[in-house]
């Protein structure tokens, strides 16, 4: 009897052990881990090469270099009396901007500009009017109307003029008549990136701040995906500390002649130039 019970319980315990799940994973069990992992977005580390004055009154909408020249867009908001709505060339060893056009504040709300076959493009806020400018002379060239609610930045590959409204879509427009060419949506791991604001075009990709956050991100130009992202967080706090009114981070211009980039914000004391991989 004694046998027979050892005999027993030793079955038992064969049964049990049989029926654990087992601790090592087979190939198909990683597998299966591996597509439910989300990717993660590679993050672009910079380095603070140089610091400029910028004008503290300037709410910045739009920041680029033409011709190895910097040129800003500025909005005007009811809140901040001193803001206006205008664009023009920067001095950068004052921040000052010399004015080469200005918008009635009390109708239009400047956002982004770019530079496009001998002309400039000027977005306003809730207006879904652009003005159009010489692009050496500065004298008005006439007006053109967008589909979308809002203007916010602006860009461009060289062919077409590309601007963002707020949404995670940027859209380009023809710049001889204005038709969409195509909309690009934006997103990053399968989710939408939304609040797309100032934009730059550099080597191929767009990259643009993500307003009331201090991140820019890099966007594949042809199937909208954020290949890369940077935090710039830093830099608005060291312009805060300098400022404390200072708000928003946006603003990136790329001076291809010279290879550098900087950025700024929203009534920041600061253009800060910065070095990283592109």
């Amino acid at each position: 009897m004694r046998f027979k019970r050892y005999y027993f319980l030793i079955l038992i315990t064969l049964f049990i052990v049989s029926c654990e799940t087992p601790t090592i994973e087979g190939p198909e069990d990683k597998v299966h881990d591996k597509g439910e992992a989300t990717p993660v977005t590679p993050v672009i580390n910079y380095e603070l090469i140089n610091t400029l004055p910028h004008d503290s009154t300037s709410y910045t909408e739009g920041l680029l270099f033409n011709n190895g020249e910097m040129y800003e867009s500025t909005g005007a908001t009811p809140e901040l009396p001193q803001t206006r709505s205008l664009f023009g060339s920067v001095n950068l060893k004052t921040g000052k901007i010399m004015v080469k056009a200005e918008l009635d504040k009390n109708k239009y709300f400047g956002e982004g500009i770019c530079f496009l076959n001998g002309k400039v493009f000027q977005l306003t806020y809730k207006n879904q009017i652009g003005f159009i400018y010489d692009a050496k002379t500065f004298k008005p060239k006439g007006q053109f109307s967008y589909l979308s609610k809002e203007g916010w930045g602006m860009t461009t590959d060289g062919k077409s003029i590309i601007m963002s409204d707020g949404s995670n879509n940027l859209t380009f427009l023809n710049p001889e008549t204005y038709q969409i060419n195509k909309t690009l949506s934006v997103s990053e791991n399968n989710f939408a990136v939304d609040n797309l604001n100032e934009l730059e075009y550099i080597k191929g990709f767009i990259y643009a701040n993500i307003y009331t956050t201090h991140k820019i991100v890099k966007i594949n130009i042809e199937t909208g995906n954020v290949v890369a992202k940077m935090d710039i967080e830093d830099l608005f706090l060291n312009a805060q500390k300098r400022y404390p009114y200072a708000k928003e981070t946006n603003g990136i211009a790329y001076d291809s002649i010279q290879n550098k980039i900087y950025v700024t914000g929203k009534m920041w004391p600061c253009i800060y130039e910065i070095k990283f991989p592109f």
